[in-house]
């Protein structure tokens, strides 16, 4: 089986590459890669993304017929793909980070800054936070409501369809950090910087 790490320069994604090679060990084929032949050939899919929603929306559009290529792959053939933080916001319309900017439109909904209540929450929303689990999603096979997952955002995902969202987590308000639709699956959180819980959560992605 091949799992293809979307490359398309958006920040450091050394940690993502290392945990998802870790938990493959041999079995399963890890690609680091833009290349859109072998995106489309892959099992499955995964698009990481730091920085802002424009600079990460930007650097997709920058090569050629990726975003038609990532398409063809969640929305046409329906294949697995994991979005992790930024990864995850671009499946909205549109985000309002630096500028308006359209999104890649698969998950009708907004990505607009967290509310921090003037003030008295901090931004961005960094460090360990509990994870509430609403809806039993493939990802969180044995992992428990509760667990401890790595955050760094100052922006929130806002699906219109609240049956995408598989967990949630209190800061401020109840915001978005997981989703699942069909073969489709996103985390605001950072599972490859969540240890244990982290890892097993790419094993269930990538056991599919």
């Amino acid at each position: 089986m091949n799992v293809t790490i979307v490359d398309y320069n958006s920040g450091n994604i050394s940690s993502v590459i290392n945990s998802f090679k870790e938990v493959a060990k041999d079995k399963v084929n890890i690609e680091v890669t833009s290349d859109l032949s072998k995106i489309k050939s892959s099992d499955k899919v995964v698009l990481p993304g730091q920085g802002s929603f424009k600079s990460c929306v930007d650097a997709l559009k920058k090569i050629d017929g990726l975003t038609d290529t990532l398409d063809e792959f969640a929305i046409t053939n329906k294949k697995p793909l994991l979005g992790i933080c930024v990864g995850l916001q671009m499946f909205a319309d549109i985000g309002y980070e630096e500028t308006e900017t359209k999104g890649l439109g698969w998950i009708s909904g907004k990505v607009s800054k967290i509310d921090n209540q003037n003030g008295k929450f901090k931004l961005p929303h960094i460090g360990w936070n509990q994870i509430n689990i609403i809806k039993d999603s493939k990802i969180f096979k044995d992992i428990e409501s509760n667990s401890h997952m790595y955050f760094v955002h100052s922006y929130e995902f806002v699906p219109n369809d609240k049956n995408v969202i598989s967990a949630t987590t209190d800061y401020s308000s109840n915001i978005v950090c997981s989703i699942e639709k069909e073969n489709i699956f996103g985390t605001q959180f950072h599972p490859e910087k969540s240890d244990k819980i982290g890892l097993k959560m790419i094993n269930n992605f990538i056991n599919l």
